[in-house]
């Protein structure tokens, strides 16, 4: 996992097991359904952002000969198992305790009842904060593309799932505040019901968006359209080689997989054809910045086959 991408987790991390410790508390003393969703939502959170570490962590093994190509991929399983946890634990868990309170309402009540708007407020600034360092980490890579095509297209996947997960909990706790105000001024706990319901309808959407970007990861996505301009790019420079056809894959976010057919001439010796893709090799490593495992097959050039076969 890339610094940034490490610092923005644990920044999340810390910030929702102490939010998630507050929500619970307040929960405990004021019965708020949209307090109890809260704090579910940010122990969910919480574990989200181990198991992006886990994922971290684990993809850093060496190849092996059953995964010859290593373990990069498996940051991809963890951030589907985040959405799936985000999905169950925090969506579903939030639209059923809305029912509950809807089914059988109980107004926020006694000394503590000013304690959850406090603890929302809090709340909304700690996750401001991790937003904010998110964002900062992003800014560092995504160039020029706007903020939903970095979520669609980025291949680590780490800044886009804490992204989602924080703006998520910034609107959830928007949603609970203005639940828990409403009960508070208006005596009327549908309005802390309502809020518990918009905060599981959210979690379900993000859940959803999650789950399939991450599933678009594990079947196996190409390099980028900039990548792979500059690997045909490296490919052709020496004015002699052609490209029959490329495909491109990537092993994990830091990794890709090249494989092309390359033109060479009839008259080309064993050498010749050593020496072009030995050529064509490194200057693919010199363009592009992330790891390349790279497969080149030399083939007599074939217009058809070229047209037919071109991918990346």
């Amino acid at each position: 996992m890339a610094g940034g991408s490490t610092k923005a987790v644990i920044t999340a991390l810390f910030a929702n097991i102490t939010i998630a410790v507050m929500k619970f508390v307040a929960f405990l003393l004021t019965g708020s359904s949209s307090m109890l969703a809260e704090s579910v939502h940010s122990v969910a959170d919480s574990g989200n952002q181990g198991l992006l570490l886990l994922g971290g962590k684990r993809a850093k093994r060496d190849a092996s000969p059953e995964h010859p190509f290593g373990y990069g991929r498996e940051r991809y399983v963890y951030s589907f198992l985040v959405a799936i946890v985000l999905f169950s634990v925090g969506g579903l868990f939030a639209l059923y305790e809305a029912f509950q309170k809807w089914q059988h309402p109980h107004p926020i009540e006694g000394f503590w009842w000013w304690l959850p708007p406090v603890v929302l407020i809090g709340a909304i600034i700690a996750e401001g904060f991790a937003l904010k360092t998110a964002i900062v980490e992003s800014n560092r890579v995504r160039g020029k593309q706007s903020w939903a095509e970095f979520v669609r297209k980025a291949k680590s996947p780490e800044l886009p799932v804490i992204l989602l997960e924080d703006t998520g909990a910034i609107t959830g706790l928007i949603f609970a505040l203005l639940g828990v105000s409403l009960t508070l001024i208006t005596g009327d706990s549908i309005w802390d019901a309502l809020g518990t319901g918009m905060i599981g309808l959210l979690l379900v959407i993000i859940a959803i968006i999650l789950a399939i970007e991450m599933k678009s990861l594990l079947l196996g996505e190409s390099a980028s359209r900039s990548n792979i301009e500059s690997i045909k790019e490296a490919i052709t420079a020496d004015g002699g080689t052609k490209i029959i056809h490329l495909k491109t894959l990537h092993l994990g976010p830091e990794e890709l997989l090249v494989a092309a057919k390359i033109a060479i001439e009839r008259s080309d010796s064993g050498q010749d054809v050593a020496e072009e893709i030995n050529g064509a090799e490194r200057r693919i490593r010199e363009a592009v910045s992330i790891t390349c495992v790279i497969y080149l097959e030399p083939d007599i050039y074939s217009a058809k086959a070229a047209a037919t076969n071109d991918g990346a």
